[in-house]
């Protein structure tokens, strides 16, 4: 067959509020080359500063998300996305009062032993 439909996307446990669906990934159907999650980040959500060896595009589907990178703070609106290179020291956080709702990609694919968070 020269396609697959996604159904059943692989429910990412977590103990921090979001909600990760990943489509396509390690977790899903063994792929190492990409990931696709679509997330939902709670209002207050945070999670510690990190240095992925994965490149990682993200686009707000609904909502914003403040990323910290080299000590610049960017706020992202619906509609916006950005590219974060492999490498790149960066906070994902969602300080506001609405929850965000947003699509990650990342190249290599995500994985809990390539993301390096810091404690």
């Amino acid at each position: 067959m020269s396609y697959k439909i996604q159904k059943s996307p692989f429910i990412v446990p977590t103990t921090d509020g979001k909600t990760i669906e990943e489509h396509w990934g390690k977790a899903t159907d063994g792929n190492n080359d990409i990931s696709i999650a679509h997330m939902i980040a709670p209002p207050g959500w945070s999670e510690p500063f990190q240095t992925p060896e994965f490149d990682e595009y993200t686009y707000i589907i609904k909502g914003k998300k403040q990323f910290i990178i080299d000590g610049d703070t960017i706020v992202l609106h619906a509609g916006q996305s950005i590219k974060i290179n492999r490498n790149t020291r960066v906070q994902y956080s969602n300080p506001f009062d609405a929850e965000c709702e947003y699509m990650a990609i990342c190249t290599p694919a995500f994985s809990p032993d390539s993301v390096y968070r810091e404690e």
